[in-house]
């Protein structure tokens, strides 16, 4: 003869199963506000934190940067204010209700993810683009018509005086190299090796940034070492080239090539790019 279970038993069984269930689901109640408020209160830290030791200038162009710590002091203030209604209704006993959207994720996984990224962030320190990034995405000599670039350019300083990227405009707006034969040149960037010339040049380079490090591209003129080869000067070292601008034909074409008589080896500015 078998005995079934009682009615009562199976009830008081299905009571506890949802007590726990209704637990379970109080605690990710109170669990998701939580996340939300590490996230953003993550990223506001975070964006001071680059603006503050500098590295936002890796990122961003100057123009830009008041709104990125503009918003991580919005954000970190936003995260104070949700924190002071999430402890609010903790201690009044009320559970948060989050508004309905649509999202891609479950409940609590975007924060997540958002404050796991911010964690990467605080453990990695930005660097500027090196030398394999410049010659992925093509040294050039100029200003395509996709990037900013003046319709007309007047160099106030003399050649001497006159940065890389202010020749590269210079160049841009009359590219006829032998008008510049025989001025002097004192640019500062970083080395380049190109296995497109001989080992007795080297390209010195810059990165332009126009908006943020997405659209960052690289310019340079090829250099003519006084003596020797390009070994002495490993990739991504920072130079200051005086020397005085010649014509020579590289890559099958006639082209601004410094004539160096001097390479001193700098520090890495702090700003890298130029604008």
């Amino acid at each position: 003869m078998t005995v079934k279970p009682s009615k009562s038993k199976l009830t008081i069984s299905q009571r506890r199963r949802a007590r726990k269930a209704n637990a379970k689901k109080r605690n990710l109640a109170w669990l998701q506000p939580l996340i939300d408020i590490l996230a953003i209160a993550a990223w506001g830290v975070l964006l001071l934190r680059y603006w503050l030791t500098d590295k936002i200038n890796i990122l961003l162009h100057p123009d830009y940067v008041w709104l990125a710590y503009s918003a991580g002091f919005f954000l970190l203030g936003l995260a104070a204010l949700k924190s002071v209604q999430w402890l609010r209704q903790k201690k009044q006993g009320q559970s948060s209700t989050t508004p309905p959207h649509f999202s891609l994720f479950p409940p609590g996984w975007s924060s997540t993810l958002l404050f796991a990224v911010a964690l990467f962030g605080f453990y990695f320190t930005p660097q500027p683009f090196a030398s394999d990034v410049a010659l992925n995405r093509g040294v050039t000599e100029s200003l395509t018509m996709t990037r900013s670039q003046p319709q007309a350019f007047r160099s106030a300083t003399a050649p001497e005086e006159r940065s890389l990227v202010e020749w590269i405009r210079t160049l841009n707006v009359y590219p006829e190299p032998d008008a510049y034969t025989g001025q002097r040149a004192n640019v500062e960037g970083f080395v380049i090796h190109s296995n497109e010339i001989p080992d007795n040049y080297l390209v010195i380079a810059r990165f332009v940034i126009t908006c943020c490090a997405a659209d960052v591209y690289p310019v340079g003129l090829p250099v003519k070492l006084p003596a020797g080869d390009r070994s002495a000067h490993p990739p991504d070292q920072w130079l200051r080239v005086e020397g005085q601008m010649i014509t020579e034909t590289l890559k099958n074409k006639r082209q601004l090539v410094i004539d160096a008589t001097s390479l001193t080896e700098i520090p890495e500015p702090d700003t890298p790019y130029d604008y």
